[in-house]
């Protein structure tokens, strides 16, 4: 590991994802990996794409002639560990190959230009690799897991403004991609809310109902700005998912401040 590498590392576990200098507000992980020769663990920042409930990782290595080391090692061994942030998490790391890899390259060469450039210092095809999820939900108390969501929706919210910012009048495949995956997280996030973890509470705080029914009143108002910024992806209508994007951020960021003022308190010592 580099010095630039592992400054990026203590920066992001630091800062729960957040780092500065030419990394600043970019798409980064950190990608624990098993050496295939050593059997020791190494650590790597990674940029990523968002891909439904998966993320993507490209073996780019800067354009370098061979396959970076993470790349030899989830070959030898493709359990590993990831951190975004907000959450650390087991992983299974598969090689895409042949239409779905060349597909998914293309998404990220449009999103961003430097992949092309990697690709084009180098005779080696830049391999593609899916980081699928395994097992539970990541470790901590639920006050924990809730705010660590809740900073991962704050994030990407600010991500996808930027990047539709920067876009052309149409969304490219991987900025649609990145709303319609917002979305589902969304959709899955406050389903989990309403089955789950408000009855809880309600269990437990028979005087919360008031508020759990203003929080899932709530979750109808952003599900109806999801639907309409989801048909804007689908339509790749860069305006109208810029504006729909502007208003989810107005009213999720209400409600995520809103849930952590009324929740954290009845969720203490659970």
């Amino acid at each position: 590991m580099n010095d630039v590498q592992k400054s990026v590392i203590e920066q992001f576990r630091a800062q729960r994802g957040r780092v500065g200098g030419p990394f600043e507000g970019a798409r980064l992980l950190l990608l624990t990996t098993t050496g295939a020769r050593t059997g020791r663990t190494h650590t790597t920042p990674l940029g990523y794409l968002p891909d439904g409930g998966r993320v993507l990782v490209i073996g780019s290595a800067g354009g370098a002639d061979s396959h970076p080391d993470w790349f030899h090692n989830v070959l030898a061994d493709p359990n590993v560990t990831v951190e975004d942030g907000a959450f650390t998490y087991a992983a299974t790391a598969t090689v895409l190959e042949g239409e779905e890899r060349d597909a998914a390259f293309a998404r990220a060469v449009e999103a961003d230009p430097g992949w092309d450039e990697y690709q084009r210092a180098t005779d080696r095809t830049l391999p593609v690799v899916a980081l699928d999820p395994v097992g539970g939900p990541p470790a901590g108390s639920i006050t924990e897991l809730l705010v660590g969501v809740h900073e991962a929706f704050r994030a990407e919210l600010h991500r996808i403004r930027t990047e539709l910012d920067s876009s052309g009048s149409l969304l490219g495949a991987q900025l649609r991609i990145n709303c319609l995956t917002l979305c589902q997280g969304l959709h899955q996030h406050h389903v989990g809310e309403d089955t789950g973890l408000f009855p809880a509470i309600a269990e437990r705080h028979p005087g919360s109902s008031s508020v759990l029914e203003r929080l899932k009143a709530d979750h109808e108002r952003i599900a109806d700005t999801t639907e309409r910024l989801r048909a804007a992806a689908h339509a790749q209508s860069r305006d109208v998912a810029r504006a729909e994007l502007v208003r989810l951020t107005t009213e999720l960021e209400r409600h995520l401040d809103d849930e952590e003022e009324w929740l954290l308190p009845l969720l203490a010592g659970w």
